[in-house]
């Protein structure tokens, strides 16, 4: 027969986001005038006395002492406190339900706010053990009970001793106290608690360390309100994704490493064993190999706008979502190109450099206006479209060329062949994809298709162009300007030297594949690409993958939701529900979208089922990758 299980809560900073004392101190000194240099005092004793480092009577006097608190304070500390329940606490109110006989709250803080917070998570009054107020006829806080057994030395250890319990104990608390329960002799196992504030101290006396509480009721086999500890899903955030990405994934309940480069093939292999996420941007390279040795990678964020440096066939094979932002930072490469063309065209990197010396050139010689000037653009995408729109809008006459029949924008001139748009524009600008067809795309030969004194940019894929015929072209003086943001080959890291034909030559502009990157793009991309990562890994979402049939699902509620990633064959949800109906399942949802390569089953069924239908469903064959979220 197995032993009772017996919860042991502690409040402060578990229970809660924060120390409810400290909370209370900055309402009740809102209108001191030294109420920061107070505040700083009661922190600094509230921590010592979490560490052990001062005794809980002396830590509740002391912070006390510097407090004059109403009864209406405790009102207000009570709907604050509300608030700032811990999430992991806040999502498993059916657990404290379920087990509420077996539930206590320990805590050296005091019941008169504790018991209106906690009561609404089904938690009984009767089983709330804290310190107690003693108010005067005014209302005011005139001290505390220092009879209360909590109120001692060691006073959750000698209460946890009176309540006798007979079985497993489990104590859950980021402070010293807690850990004081465990030592005692009294305790099974004790949990360091991380979710809000992490000890030192505590962290080296657990038996575990949870980072929330569905991690505690993960690895205890107890019934949890999600299907799996976001703690759990690794993400690696490689090549200096921007800090929101982290910060949202963090939000989220999940574990963050953050690597400043991108990595080789060798170094991504070790790194990605246990993770579920992948970030990166355009150097790292996700190949069949990294990938063979990714066995928990549910998602890869390509944080830039095109996926080329990744397989995409291998992830679809493996069932791996593929998330990038086509979008986002197309503004800032627009607003580059113009820049970079007024530059070009009024030479003022050459009288820059001039003046640098001491040369005054005043000469109006080559420099021109973009007014009535052809602009060839060459790749008619977003960020070809956009440039179309406003290099207009400045008064340039716009020609574009695309090999898929795209509607032209504004007054724009659609050419018939790449030949055609070069021997017009006056200056000629590359916004292609990478697809490997358009290696060399502009080489010796499209050169001399040019005008004299022709501007040319490239801000699409380093392989486009071929580097020695455009250095030729520069040298004979065909090509007036250059501006060049993406090469073939380019540095890993800011350590790494950059290595081109192209440098030191006169009305150059080189820039570090910095196209996109400005501050408002690259917060643009972290958000979007880490909306859709989350999207689908909380609730299944592939709206906007890159590999994955894309289907918008609507919020799970009150039911499992059976994700079912297959190779895209006939008979696969057939399959699916005739083993639900085998075992008389309820199905309240579903939804299928296919691909050339995989079929993607997504169907919502009512709780109860046995758990022998989830291994059914992951045998059928032809399954790639299957989840299970609630």
């Amino acid at each position: 027969m197995s032993k009772n299980k017996y919860f042991i809560i502690d409040f402060d900073s578990t229970l809660t986001q924060v120390e409810a004392l400290d909370e209370l101190a900055a309402l009740s000194l809102k209108n001191n005038p030294k109420k920061h240099e107070i505040l700083e005092k009661i922190k600094g004793i509230t921590v010592q006395g979490m560490e052990g480092k001062v005794p809980i009577p002396e830590s509740l006097s002391r912070r006390l002492n510097f407090l004059k608190i109403n009864r209406k304070h405790i009102d207000k500390i009570v709907g604050i406190l509300k608030k700032k329940i811990s999430p992991s606490f806040k999502r498993n109110k059916s657990f404290f339900k379920r087990y509420q006989n077996n539930v206590y709250i320990i805590s050296n803080g005091f019941k008169e706010y504790i018991v209106p917070v906690v009561k609404p998570l089904n938690i009984l009054e009767k089983n709330i053990y804290a310190n107690t107020l003693i108010f005067n006829s005014d209302g005011d806080v005139a001290g505390y009970d220092k009879s209360n057994i909590l109120a001692q030395e060691d006073g959750k250890a000698k209460q946890l001793k009176a309540l006798n319990l007979k079985g497993d104990v489990y104590v859950i608390g980021d402070g010293y106290t807690d850990y004081e329960m465990k030592a005692s002799g009294l305790v099974t196992k004790f949990f360091a608690f991380t979710e809000n504030v992490e000890r030192e101290v505590v962290v080296k006396k657990a038996d575990h360390v949870i980072p929330t509480f569905d991690e505690f009721l993960y690895i205890n086999k107890l019934p949890m309100s999600i299907s799996y500890p976001k703690n759990r899903i690794n993400v690696l955030l490689l090549e200096n994704i921007h800090k929101s990405a982290a910060s949202i994934f963090k939000n989220e309940g999940y574990t963050v490493e953050i690597v400043p480069k991108s990595l080789d093939e060798e170094e991504l292999i070790k790194k990605i064993k246990n993770v579920s996420i992948l970030g990166i941007r355009s150097k790292t390279e996700i190949t069949e190999n990294v990938l063979k040795n990714a066995d928990r990678l549910m998602a890869i964020g390509a944080f830039c706008i095109g996926t080329n440096q990744v397989d995409l066939n291998c992830c679809s094979k493996k069932g791996i979502a593929v998330f990038n932002a086509p979008y986002s930072n197309t503004r800032s490469v627009v607003e580059l190109v113009i820049g970079e063309i007024v530059m070009l065209m009024r030479d003022i990197f050459e009288k820059s450099a001039k003046l640098h010396k001491g040369v005054w050139d005043k000469s109006a010689e080559g420099s021109y206006e973009l007014r009535g000037k052809k602009l060839g653009i060459v790749g008619y995408g977003n960020i070809g479209s956009q440039l179309s729109i406003l290099a207009e809008s400045l008064g340039m006459d716009i020609y574009y060329y695309d090999i898929v029949e795209k509607l032209a924008l504004g007054n724009a001139k659609q050419c018939r062949s790449l030949k055609e748009l070069l021997k017009n524009a006056d200056i000629v600008s590359i916004h292609v994809d990478g697809n490997p067809a358009n290696k060399n795309l502009i080489g010796e030969k499209e050169f001399g298709m040019m005008k004299n004194n022709v501007i040319f940019l490239n801000l699409s894929r380093g392989f486009v162009v071929d580097t020695k015929a455009l250095v030729k072209y520069l040298k004979n003086g065909k090509i007036k300007g250059v501006a060049i943001d993406v090469f073939p080959n380019e540095p890993k890291s800011s350590a790494e030297e950059f290595v081109s034909e192209l440098r030191e030559l006169p009305n150059v502009i080189l820039t570090p594949h910095i196209g996109g990157s400005t501050v408002e793009a690259q917060e643009n991309i972290a958000e979007f690409v880490t909306g859709k990562i989350v999207g689908y890994v909380n609730n299944g979402n592939t709206f906007s993958s890159a590999n994955l049939p894309n289907i918008q699902l609507p919020q799970l509620q009150e039911a499992h939701r059976l994700l079912h990633i297959h190779e895209n064959v006939p008979g696969i949800l057939a399959q699916i529900n005739s083993i639900l109906a085998k075992n008389g399942i309820n199905i309240e949802g579903q939804y299928l979208k296919t691909n050339e390569q995989v079929g993607y089953a997504i169907t919502d069924v009512n709780k109860k089922y046995d758990n022998r239908v989830i291994e059914d469903l992951k045998k059928i064959p032809h399954t790639i990758k299957f989840r299970v979220l609630y």
